[in-house]
């Protein structure tokens, strides 16, 4: 079970966020963990959800296309003057169990716009607010185990999510020199809507339990949205303030080193 950990309520004051996949799961426990420091947030998604912070600023919007990106942008800035913390969360797979070659064109292409494409455009259309307010920003991707241990029901997702990985180390060179770090995260088998769906699919087609699948974690639980959002917060705080271009692995210790 998640141990509650006090922290400073003051981290974040006067800090600016806006968070995509903000609605629930590990988008909605990273934007409570910014509210709880003090941050004004921005969470996006497509829909709100019973999870969705009421305390933050939400933005319905489909970060997957280039006008949803716009709107978002447009709407954020409107609302905080400007960012000093970009969280890129959006993201979504589907299990494909018949294994690489049944999954079509379109859901390779859906998968790159949603779990990569979208990181990108969102990140481009925020990073000139993100240089005026100087140094000391951050950006800070969410991406998935399955892009270091990929699986054929879910090649096209650990694809997407490998690009992710690729871009975020490529950015935080970029971005150095302007005091603006770039980190990812990792987050192994965290209970999550999205999660646990797609571990159902998986226990239903293999006769395993979910109790089986969580049973490879060396910390023995899977994981709850606030241990990554814990992460997401340290990388985005002043505590990294010399960390950049990593790929921070949250997943209790069930990935062998790859």
């Amino acid at each position: 079970m998640f141990r509650t950990i006090a922290h400073p309520t003051d981290e974040f004051t006067g800090k600016r966020v806006v968070v995509t996949g903000g609605s629930r799961g590990i988008g909605a426990a990273v934007v409570q963990r910014f509210l709880d420091a003090g941050a004004d947030v921005v969470a996006t998604a497509r829909s709100a959800t019973a999870e969705t912070p009421a305390a933050a600023t939400f933005v319905p919007g489909d970060v997957s296309t280039t006008a949803g990106v716009q709107a978002l942008t447009t709407a954020a800035l409107d609302v905080l003057g400007g960012v000093d913390v970009l969280v890129n969360n959006a993201g979504a797979a589907r299990l494909h169990l018949g294994g690489t070659s049944t999954i079509p064109d379109e859901e390779w292409l859906d998968a790159l716009d949603l779990n990569y494409l979208s990181a990108v455009r969102v990140t481009t259309a925020l990073l000139p607010a993100l240089r005026e307010a100087g140094a000391g920003g951050a950006v800070v991707n969410v991406s998935s185990a399955a892009a270091l241990l990929p699986t054929p029901p879910l090649a096209h997702y650990a694809a997407a999510k490998a690009a992710l990985n690729a871009y975020g180390k490529a950015l935080a060179t970029e971005l150095a020199p302007a005091g603006i770090r770039v980190a990812t995260v990792v987050p192994g088998n965290v209970v999550t809507p999205g999660g646990d769906a797609i571990r159902q699919g998986i226990a239903d087609a293999t006769g395993a339990s979910l109790a089986d699948i969580a049973a490879g974690v060396p910390l023995g639980r899977p994981g709850d949205p606030r241990d990554v959002a814990e992460a997401v917060a340290y990388l985005a705080s002043e505590r990294a303030q010399w960390v950049t271009g990593v790929t921070l692995t949250v997943d209790g210790g069930e990935l062998p080193l790859v």
